[in-house]
């Protein structure tokens, strides 16, 4: 098989004897993955410091909050639709389109005249971005093994930490200069994409094998309506609309319909988006949960430490960026070392038991902070957070693809994915609900205590302002709503501590099963160990009958089906069905 442009006079390279790919190789891949996953990350980290700057340009402060939610909301929607689609049509045609897709949007959000203009070109990015983000370890899934795939995660990992500090950087860079402006926030990533696009072309070269598709349409509406429904509630409310308020009724009874109406509709599909044979794997469901939390606590410190850093200390935005470079570089470090022991010694569980109590231990420290905390200190506690995230984001996200059939790795890396952004808008709506709630009572009560009162007509909410605001109160006051938002973070930090080690406890659950590595997709599965998820004989029989369907679609030949695929006839089932890494001499 040929899995990517070579230096050689042909142009292509060959996998070894074995069906392994080199390091080279694999590189050369991964510099692809990493262009068009950095590009993607950082397109919501950029505007973060280029929103005040565009309500004052084209107004609607009352929709702020929808800029914001609008790319989040449609990126974990699509996540889920983008995998299966990838495992019918393949991954190098979607990945095209979603860059395609976010290019566009983002020159179109870039041109926007007015703030609905921006909101839908925001929406329609975030489809791209989760397009890129779940094909990129859904390729790395189907170039490399399980075994070898770990010394590769922590590239992966290192993007998403490298977006969450640059885009600040280049956001202030961009607003503050006078001949570029806030637009070219949205187009900085486009040049990005287009090289993308263009590696990708160049560099991709991925066999995949045509089955007779069947897109489950109503499953796909009825998952992401349950989706958004959700995600509408968790984003908005309390900001939007009031929690208790009919609109969230209204919100929570459509998320209950829908999802049982989608649980339904998979059941009976004949190509499901999200196979119910995937949850009946222990492993996917309880690393999917572990996912969950381990998505709950990096979105919400996230999202959070800035407003701490900001609000608390008085940084600007582009300093404050510069000071999580801690938990960056320890989510960095933690994902390569991590990698590269699983890859040597062939196992990965010991690493989330470690990587999910430190991050609570990071969160319950980051729950002392004060006003006076030296900095120092603060980038320990956010070093202990980014290693404890660096141990078990990547990993968990591997077991799942070390469970599920060849056939369904597009699926299941999706929904990891899937999972974690759920955590996400999960844990940051929860914990936004908290510090709203604390600081609607903590700021009166020491307002009362200390004798200091707002200026005529001002109410707590017309106080938090921007932090640049916050600091241009007078002294008192200031110092008052600065110790209300400290206590409000402690709340929210400590409250994420003991929420993030139910991951902790689902991961413990799990019955680990040694990486797989090698031609043999078995050789590493114990004698009492069945194939996806270790449940014996029932993922054996799975296995089997997937087996038996890769053998009848193998021998029919000369059919529709047979000319049209991507693989040349006479490709063993083995062959057809293993991941790429595993299928010698098939050429691309």
């Amino acid at each position: 098989m040929s899995a990517i442009a070579s230096d050689t006079a042909s142009g292509r390279s060959e996998p070894g004897a074995d069906g392994e790919f080199t390091h080279r190789q694999i590189m050369k891949v991964m510099s692809v993955l990493l262009v068009s996953l950095f590009v993607a990350c950082i397109s919501g980290t950029v505007i973060s410091t280029a929103l005040p700057t565009i309500v004052g340009d084209l107004g609607g402060q009352d929709q702020l909050a929808w800029v914001a939610s609008a790319g989040l909301l449609t990126t974990t929607a699509s996540t889920p639709l983008w995998g299966k689609l990838s495992d019918l049509y393949g991954r190098k045609r979607l990945f095209r389109i979603a860059l395609i897709l976010f290019a566009a949007s983002s020159a179109l959000a870039g041109l926007s005249q007015s703030m609905p203009q921006l909101i839908a070109a925001r929406a329609a990015q975030g489809v791209g971005v989760g397009g890129i983000t779940a094909l990129t370890q859904a390729i790395m899934a189907d170039v490399t093994t399980p075994r070898t795939r770990g010394r590769y995660s922590g590239w992966i990992g290192s993007a998403f930490g490298v977006a969450t500090v640059a885009g600040p950087l280049i956001g202030g860079f961009l607003v503050g200069s006078e001949a570029l402006g806030w637009r070219w926030t949205f187009y900085v990533g486009i040049p990005f994409a287009v090289a993308a696009l263009v590696m990708v072309e160049r560099v991709l070269k991925l066999p995949h094998v045509r089955r007779e598709a069947h897109v489950d349409y109503l499953g796909a509406a009825l998952i992401t309506g349950a989706i958004t429904s959700v995600l509408l509630a968790l984003s908005l409310g309390g900001q939007k609309w009031a929690w208790n308020s009919g609109t969230t009724y209204t919100l929570a009874t459509l998320t209950v319909v829908l999802g049982l109406a989608a649980v339904w509709q998979e059941r009976r599909a004949r190509q499901p988006i999200l196979p119910p044979h995937l949850f009946r794997s222990r492993t996917f469901r309880l690393a999917g949960t572990g996912s969950f939390f381990v998505g709950f606590a990096m979105f919400g410190a996230m999202i959070y430490l800035p407003q701490y850093l900001q609000i608390v200390r008085g940084m600007s935005p582009t300093r404050s960026g510069l000071m999580t470079l801690p938990m960056v570089l320890g989510m960095l470090g933690a994902s390569i070392v991590s990698g590269r022991m699983i890859t040597r010694f062939g196992r990965w569980k010991a690493f989330p038991l470690v990587g999910l109590p430190m991050i609570a231990l990071g969160l319950f420290l980051l729950g002392n902070l004060a006003v006076g905390t030296p900095l120092a200190l603060a980038g320990l506690y956010m070093l202990v957070l980014g290693v404890g995230l660096g141990l078990s984001s990547q990993v968990l996200v591997l077991a799942i693809q070390n469970d599920v059939d060849p056939d369904d790795i597009g699926t299941a890396t999706s929904s990891a994915s899937f999972f974690r952004s759920m955590g996400g808008a999960v844990g940051v709506g929860v914990l936004g609900a908290i510090l709203s709630s604390r600081l609607s009572s903590g700021i009166p009560e020491l307002m009362r205590e200390r004798h200091v009162a707002p200026p005529p007509g001002t109410d707590v909410d017309h106080l938090l302002g921007s932090p640049s605001a916050i600091h241009e109160l007078d002294a008192p006051l200031r110092d008052t709503v600065v110790d209300g938002f400290t206590q409000g973070l402690h709340t929210v930090f400590l409250t994420a501590a003991p929420v993030t080690l139910l991951g902790f406890i689902a991961v413990l659950a799990i019955r680990e099963v040694a990486l797989r590595g090698g031609r043999n997709a078995k050789e590493a599965i114990g004698p009492d160990d069945g194939p996806a998820g270790g449940d014996g004989d029932r993922g054996g029989a799975r296995g089997g009958a997937r087996a038996s369907r890769a053998g009848r679609g193998g021998e029919r030949g000369g059919d529709a089906a047979d000319a049209e695929s991507d693989v040349p006839p006479g490709t063993t089932a083995a062959e057809a069905g293993a991941p790429v890494s595993q299928r010698a001499g098939v050429r691309g």
